[in-house]
C-alpha cells in the first residue's frame, strides 16, 4: 500500500513539473525575446551595446538584408519539396528552422514552440522586418546558450550565468553570476555558426566554411591568431573585446585583409578593330592575407 501511495505522490508531483517546464517555451515571437532580452546589459557595457546594436549580429534574420532574402528562397524551396512537410509559411515548425538556418541565426529557436516557428516564417514571408528584428544573437546567446561547448565534460549553461573570463558575482538581477568559460577566447566558440556546409541535416545546405578554411589553411600555413583577436579588437588591454564590426565593410579590415595591385596596358587594335573604342588590357592581382577564404560567412 505504501508502494502505491509513494507512485501517486510521484505521479502527482511529476505532473506539475512536467507543466512547468513546457510552461517555459516562449509561444510568440515577443515571449522568445523578452526571454533573451538583454536591456540590463546597457547599464554597465553602454559602448559594447552600443557597438552591438549597429552590428549585423544585431540583425541576424535580417542580415545586410542579404539573410532575409535567403531566407525567404529557402521556405519557398521547402513549399516544393515533396517531403518537407511545408505547403504554406505557417506549417514551419522549430524542428524546420533548427535543422537549417536557425542553427546560427537563432539557435534560441529551441526555446520556442512550433507557433513561434511559424509565426517567424510567416513574417518572413511578409517582408514583416518589424516582427524579425526582434529577436537576434546577442548577449545571452554567445554569453550563454553557446558558452560551452564542451557539455559532456563542463555541463549546460547555467540558466543565472554570464559566461566570459572570469568567475564571481555579477551585478544583474536575473544573471547574477560570471562564470569562465575557455570556449569565450577560442575560435570554436566562432565556429559554431560560421562554419558548414549542413550535410548532416534532412535538407543538405551548403553553408559558410570559414571556420573549416582557418583550420585546414591558416594554421597549418603558420597562423596564430583567433578569430577574436582580429575580428573583436582589445579594449585597453583587457580581457574584454571590442563589440564594432570588424569585417567586409570595415574599410581598416579590408585594407589588412586583401592585398590588390592592378597593372592597366594600354590596348592592342589591328586595323579591322579601328572602328572600336579604346581598349586596354587590365591584370588584377589579389592577395589574401585574412586567416580564411575570402568571400564567405
Amino acid at each position: 500500500m505504501r508502494f502505491l501511495k509513494l507512485i501517486a505522490v510521484l505521479f502527482f508531483v511529476t505532473i506539475p513539473l512536467m507543466a512547468f517546464a513546457a510552461e517555459k517555451k516562449a509561444k510568440t515571437v515577443d515571449e522568445l525575446a523578452k526571454m533573451y532580452d538583454v536591456s540590463s546589459c546597457k547599464q554597465c557595457h553602454a559602448k559594447i551595446f552600443a557597438e552591438w546594436e549597429k552590428s549585423i549580429h544585431s540583425k541576424s534574420l535580417i542580415g545586410t538584408p542579404r539573410t532575409m532574402g535567403g531566407v525567404q528562397g529557402a521556405i519557398k524551396n521547402w513549399m516544393s519539396f515533396k517531403h518537407s512537410g511545408v505547403k504554406e509559411a505557417k506549417d514551419v515548425t522549430v524542428y524546420h528552422w533548427t535543422t537549417t538556418c536557425f542553427k546560427c541565426h537563432l539557435p534560441q529557436i529551441e526555446d520556442a514552440t512550433d507557433e513561434v516557428a511559424s509565426q517567424i516564417a510567416e513574417a518572413y514571408m511578409k517582408n514583416d522586418k518589424a516582427t524579425l528584428a526582434k529577436v537576434n544573437i546577442n548577449c545571452l546567446v554567445c554569453h550563454n546558450k553557446m558558452a560551452v561547448t564542451h557539455q559532456w565534460r563542463d555541463g549546460k549553461p547555467e540558466k543565472d550565468a554570464v559566461y566570459g573570463t572570469k568567475e564571481g558575482t555579477h551585478g544583474d538581477k536575473k544573471y547574477k553570476n560570471r562564470k569562465k568559460s575557455a570556449t569565450m577566447t577560442a575560435s570554436v566558440m566562432c565556429g559554431q555558426c560560421h562554419q558548414g556546409p549542413l550535410i548532416d541535416r534532412p535538407v543538405t545546405t551548403q553553408c559558410s566554411t570559414l571556420y573549416g578554411s582557418y583550420l585546414n589553411a591558416y594554421l597549418p600555413s603558420g597562423g596564430d591568431k583567433t578569430c577574436q583577436e582580429c575580428h573583436m579588437k582589445e579594449v585597453d588591454g583587457h580581457s574584454m573585446f571590442s563589440f564594432r564590426d570588424r569585417n567586409y565593410n570595415d574599410p581598416e579590415m579590408v585594407k589588412r585583409a586583401l592585398n590588390v595591385e592592378v597593372d592597366v596596358k594600354k590596348g592592342y587594335k589591328s586595323i579591322e578593330l579601328a572602328k572600336l573604342p579604346p581598349s586596354a588590357k587590365v591584370v588584377v592581382k589579389i592577395t589574401n592575407n585574412a586567416g580564411h577564404r575570402i568571400p564567405d560567412g
